[in-house]
């Protein structure tokens, strides 16, 4: 049966974002990149998904998560291996664990679940709800924001991870971020 691979290590700092759908993953980390010059890292599931859904009109199902994962880790994997200095990541495995088992009532594959309590970050950002909600063809959870949050912010402290929560608009967002981020870098 086919694994995971192991999270390359690098010499970088990683940072995941990490929240629920429609909170600025993606916009975040993007800028965040470019203001340090570093190495983004999409969220893979984003367009694997988008692709299911134009072939097929379905959402993600179980047979899924493992894909997923493996594709996640294969970007992060290489992206890790750049010289920059610090790598954005849009997600990771643990938010694809978290994902699976708020959808699937509990369950998330073994191999994904491994990989995701193995892997490690310098830092999580918690990326609050305080945005207003886009529709999209993947989004489908505006009414349960709050207890989505909560499942989140639950398996960082669950899984003791280093987090912070960013609230406010998007400039507001990067100044909480940039004045946590240069403390590390210097």
């Amino acid at each position: 049966m086919e694994k995971i691979p192991e999270q390359q290590p690098g010499n970088c700092l990683k940072v995941v974002l990490f929240g629920p759908e429609s909170t600025g993953k993606t916009t975040l980390s993007r800028k965040l990149s470019e203001h340090y010059n570093g190495t983004w890292v999409p969220e893979f599931a984003r367009e694997y998904l988008q692709q299911k859904w134009d072939k097929e009109q379905k959402i993600c199902e179980p047979q899924d998560i493992f894909p997923i994962a493996l594709g996640q880790r294969k970007l992060e994997n290489t992206a890790v291996n750049s010289e920059e200095k610090i790598v954005f990541c849009d997600t990771d495995l643990l938010e694809t664990m978290v994902y699976s088992e708020a959808y699937f009532d509990g369950w998330c594959e073994e191999r994904v679940r491994e990989a995701a309590l193995t892997s490690r970050y310098d830092l999580y950002i918690l990326t609050y709800i305080d945005v207003p909600w886009q529709a999209d063809d993947l989004r489908d959870r505006p009414g349960q924001r709050e207890e989505m949050f909560r499942l989140f912010e639950q398996a960082l402290i669950q899984h003791n991870r280093p987090y912070m929560l960013v609230k406010g608009n998007l400039e507001e967002r990067i100044k909480q971020i940039t004045n946590q981020l240069n403390t590390r870098l210097n």
